[in-house]
């Protein structure tokens, strides 16, 4: 039993020994009071000692022993055993106390007998607590000694089983230690619990063309550091690095490095729960069924010292979660579904006390209500330096290296894709050998070829597997090859990520032979091998998935191997006469997916039908069967689409495509516009439909970070702006002073201000006439949760007073992040100002710096703005411009009065006096 009485480890036990051997017989005999008393006792006593005088065990040649042997003996034994329980005792005493922390304790092993006298010691106390009426103490004291005993066997047992990581390498023996290798993740706290169903691939672009100057960045180990926090949930896409963020959490912490608060972390991962088949399990038994070191703990004390449960993969869970109406349990011994004891688990019903980390991709994030997540972040994945530090530390060759980063860097979708850490494995994997002359070929700039490489070079080096054992016959890779494809085209329909043994049968895989699949693609499907209760099986990433999904459509359409018609939303997609239908119906299937989640499949199955990708592949290309068709007769299909101006998101998407096909001829057409110099390069330009796309599709996707966005720089009109909303949603301030706008411009902004995708933070429309009714249409965008607009100028938008009420609304929005305002140069007068001055009162007020220069605002309106800041003891407001206005004495003299208020946060106040006469204001 690991205790404080054995701070100094078993070689003081050893200097214990020989110190009361034969030698305290002298001591004086020890009495009822010293026991209570003389808690300055040190270490404990030792009875193995086999040199002992004092050995007592039975002896042939001592058989009688003198009365006066018997007494030192037993005055020996008398004063072992009252030292030994005093010191035991001292331990008790310490483990009660409530600043008592399990992780002080030293990771020590007891020796079995001395062991075994604890247990005896322990009972003893426990029986005396309860005969003394204090049965809470006892049980406290038996949770709180069997929890110094448990804590560093499963901290042991952790730090086994995280240190290591496979780098999508399924086979044992390949994995690399995780603190050498690891990258920190960029993490941010999210604006919205609100889920984002688009593809992830979209995600992953809009994150990119966000300024990472916007976010305050959240260091993982650090999630629970506010002591208010219960529960955090974790969203971020597949492979974004959520698990390995979880394993490296876990490793800090069993290695002694950061959460030391916490005593006992459970990891729970929702793909390993998929596996409890067990009707019936009461919370206790599902811990102790994953961590069995604890199995004599028969309960969690939470309201003692912390407990950390961490479920990771949530969009995983194969348990159905019924917040709503799923029963309510609050004892950890009681049996119920694995459900039951997630929800109430979640809803704090259960372990009330304990913390709870779980992660998920935003699509599932919905599955748990707002009100159970304390704290909602958000991993973005590796940061632009983050990607260059992740290639130098995974490659040796730093020459080689620098090489790699510039080809990454001159794709721009290559690049968007490595904020995906395994992208960026994946790219190294490729790029490291092309790149280092040990492959020959062109270099991959497309998503499809990156991959299809990276499918070949698996293929090539499954000797890795094998050790150098003989090829498998090539009909023999095809067909695993089209089997995983099959997996990942079914899976792909359902949105699985993660598949069991039933999935692998319903594609012909046998499970007995799964590593003929790995072993031909020894890094793309892996098998995690260590669970407690079966197998999963998943592709390293879900491009991965997507990318087999296209290649098993395609190989499948052209070597006819289809025998019925298919009628699933994907699968008719077999059933097309020849290779132009096929590619147009996948076209229109990915345009009617609101949220794109066919959008980097159909990316994929477009470039696979160019034939130098084909040319690649042919070794897994059937012997009949023609793939050939008119690309150029695809290119005008998109190019029609693109024309009839679907929404922006899709139309990137359809420019993906188009590069996918090598086709750049819209992009270039623009191009020579923006190749112009100076203001106003689109002034006079008539662009049409498809050049505004790609006018778009070339500003998101500039090497240049989207920051400021200038409108005057391309055309001052608004149909120029609506045309680029887009690229103002992904920029954090945009400057729109002077540029004709009018109310139908608000309209357009109002949906970009409360968008959760927005990276808006600063916005200047002064200088239009927006009017009243523009205006309005732009504040139910900023009233939205998801507005984090932060600065706002309306200077001369010809607003009244009537703008005011709307106004005075929004500033009392618990959800307004408004910090500066500026509504100079507006005939809003003191009636306008009165009803301004009520959102100013309200204490969800986040403004800071307000102008209203010129406004018509006299002593009324100062002696409005006084009280209102007067009353308001929150309030965040520092700068007040007045500037232009036609205040009195009166209202000077309110304002001034302010000023010396104590409660007063106002620093700045600008207000005309040479109209005043001396009075002493």
């Amino acid at each position: 039993m690991t205790s404080n009485m054995s701070v100094s480890g078993k070689q003081d036990l050893k200097k214990d020994k020989r110190m009361i051997a034969g030698k305290r017989s002298h001591s004086p005999e020890p009495s009822c009071a010293s026991m209570k008393s003389d808690w300055s006792m040190e270490k404990p006593i030792a009875f193995r000692d086999r040199d002992s005088s004092t050995d007592v065990r039975p002896q042939k040649k001592n058989s009688n022993i003198s009365r006066n042997q018997l007494k030192c003996i037993f005055k020996e034994l008398e004063h072992k055993v009252i030292t030994l329980i005093k010191n035991e005792l001292k331990r008790f005493r310490k483990l009660l106390t409530p600043d008592y922390s399990a992780h002080t304790e030293r990771d020590v092993e007891d020796e079995a007998d001395l062991h075994s006298v604890r247990k005896g010691v322990l009972k003893i106390t426990l029986d005396a607590l309860k005969n003394m009426n204090q049965a809470d103490l006892a049980n406290t004291l038996l949770n709180k000694s069997l929890t110094s005993v448990y804590q560093p066997k499963l901290k042991s047992n952790l730090r086994e089983k995280f240190k290591r990581i496979n780098e999508g390498i399924s086979q044992h023996g390949s994995s690399a230690l995780l603190n050498e290798i690891y990258t920190e993740l960029y993490i941010t706290e999210s604006w919205s619990g609100d889920v984002n169903n688009e593809h992830e691939v979209r995600q992953i672009e809009t994150a990119s063309r966000r300024p990472a100057t916007q976010e305050t960045p959240i260091k993982c180990n650090e999630l629970f550091k506010d002591k208010s926090i219960r529960s955090v949930l974790t969203k971020g896409v597949a492979g974004i690095g959520k698990t390995v963020s979880v394993q490296k959490f876990i490793l800090d912490w069993a290695e002694g490095k950061a959460n030391q608060d916490v005593t006992f972390m459970f990891p729970l991962p929702f793909r390993e729960l998929n596996l409890i088949k067990q009707t019936n399990l009461s919370l206790m038994d599902l811990l102790h069924h994953f961590f069995p070191e604890i199995r004599k703990l028969k309960l969690l004390d939470c309201d003692s010292y912390k407990v950390l449960l961490i479920f990771d993969g949530l969009d995983e869970c194969r348990h159905p979660l019924n917040f709503q109406n799923s029963e309510r349990l609050c004892d950890m011994t009681e049996s119920a579904s694995v459900d039951v004891l997630l929800t109430n688990l979640i809803k704090g019903n259960l372990l009330p006390s304990a913390l709870l980390w779980i992660t998920t991709r935003p699509g599932a994030a919905n599955q748990i209500p707002p009100d159970c997540v304390d704290q909602l972040t958000e991993v973005r994945g590796f940061s632009d330096p983050q990607k260059d530090e992740y290639f130098r530390k995974r490659i040796s060759d730093q020459s080689l290296t620098s090489k790699i980063i510039t080809h990454v860097k001159s794709s721009r979708s290559l690049y968007i894709m490595c904020h995906i850490p395994v992208f960026c494995w994946i790219s190294a994997t490729v790029l490291e050998r092309m790149l280092g002359e040990a492959e020959s070929g062109e270099i991959p700039k497309t998503l499809t070829q990156m991959f299809t490489h990276f499918l070949i070079f698996q293929i090539k080096h499954k000797d890795q597997k094998y050790h150098q054992k003989c090829d498998p016959d090539p009909q023999q890779t095809r067909e695993s090859i089209l089997a995983l494809g099959k997996l990942a085209f079914q899976q792909l329909e359902k949105g699985n990520l993660i598949f069991y043994e039933e999935d692998l049968r319903e594609c012909g895989i046998d499970v007995r032979e799964v590593s003929v699949y790995s072993g031909v693609c020894t890094q793309i499907f892996r098998e995690e091998f260590g669970l407690h209760l079966g197998k999963v099986f998943s592709f390293v990433h879900l491009s991965v998935q997507e990318f087999l999904a296209a290649l098993y459509t395609f190989l499948s359409f052209i070597s006819r191997n289809v025998t019925e018609q298919q009628t699933t939303d994907l699968s008719d997609l077999l059933n097309k006469t020849n290779m132009s239908d096929l590619l147009r119906s996948a076209v229109d299937k990915a345009l009617l997916s609101e949220n794109g989640h066919l959008d980097l499949f159909l990316r994929f199955l477009l470039g696979l039908s160019l034939e130098s990708n084909q040319t690649l592949l042919r070794g897994l290309m059937p012997q009949t069967g023609s793939s050939s068709h008119s690309k150029q007769e695809t290119v005008e299909y998109i190019k029609e689409k693109i024309r009839e101006n679907p929404s922006p998101e899709k139309s990137i998407n359809l420019f993906h495509c188009l590069n996918e096909l090598n086709d750049h001829s819209l992009v270039q057409e623009v191009q020579t516009y923006l190749n112009r110099g100076g203001y106003s390069r689109l002034s006079g330009t008539r662009l049409s439909p498809a050049q505004w796309s790609a006018l778009v599709f070339v500003l998101l996707n500039s090497e240049q970070e989207l920051d400021v966005f200038n409108l005057r720089k391309y055309d001052p009109s608004e149909e120029c702006l609506l045309k680029l909303l887009p690229v103002v949603k992904a920029s954090r301030k945009a400057e729109l002073c002077e540029c004709n706008l009018t109310e139908e411009s608000c309209r357009g902004l109002s949906s970009v201000l409360s968008s959760n995708s927005s990276s808006l933070r600063e916005l200047n429309l002064s200088v239009n006439k927006l009017q009243d009714s523009g205006v309005k249409l732009l504040f139910t965008g900023l009233e939205t949760p998801h507005c984090t607009l932060e600065k706002l100028r309306l200077c001369e938008c010809d607003l009244t007073e009537e703008i005011c009420r709307v106004l005075s609304s929004v500033l009392s929005s618990n959800s307004s992040r408004l910090r500066e305002l500026d509504l100079s140069n507006n005939k809003l007068q003191d009636s306008g100002v009165k009803m301004l001055s009520a959102g100013l009162e309200n204490p969800h007020c986040s403004v800071e710096k307000l102008r209203m220069n010129y406004c018509s605002i006299t002593d009324e309106g100062c002696a409005a703005l006084a009280s209102a800041l007067r009353s308001n003891s929150s309030s965040h407001l520092r700068e007040l411009d007045l500037f232009g206005n036609n205040p009195g004495e009166s209202g000077v003299k309110l304002l001034s009065d302010l000023l010396k208020d104590p409660h007063c946060k106002l620093e700045t106040l600008h207000i005309e006096l040479y109209k005043l006469t001396r009075t002493g204001i």
